[in-house]
């Protein structure tokens, strides 16, 4: 088992807002991971989003937390996928803060 991957996000959004963009950010992630063969599932308990991928025999598991002012991801790659953690890490990160990223009217 691999050590998980903890990414957190700062924000400006208000937790509403932030859970929409997430929200709306997973809608296509199955499009977007293996060409549309991806198998994602995700399930909303409060402000705590857990979700599970499979990819490819590849199974991605893990949690968001929606908090005030930031996003904490916290993702379980199977041993396969823990050789390039630190690239998925800045993965996440980047768009990441892209899908939180304040927009001007």
């Amino acid at each position: 088992m691999s050590k998980p991957i903890t990414v957190s996000i700062p924000h400006q959004l208000g937790r509403e807002e932030a859970r929409r963009r997430i929200e709306q950010g997973f809608a296509g992630l199955g499009e977007q991971l293996g060409g549309g063969l991806a198998q994602v599932h995700k399930s909303w308990s409060g402000d705590r989003m857990q979700f599970a991928a499979r990819v490819m025999g590849q199974g991605i598991s893990g949690n968001l937390d929606v908090l005030d002012d930031s996003v904490r991801m916290e993702v379980e790659l199977p041993p396969l996928l823990s050789l390039a953690a630190g690239r998925i890490k800045g993965r996440l990160q980047k768009e990441g803060q892209l899908l939180l990223e304040s927009r001007k009217s």
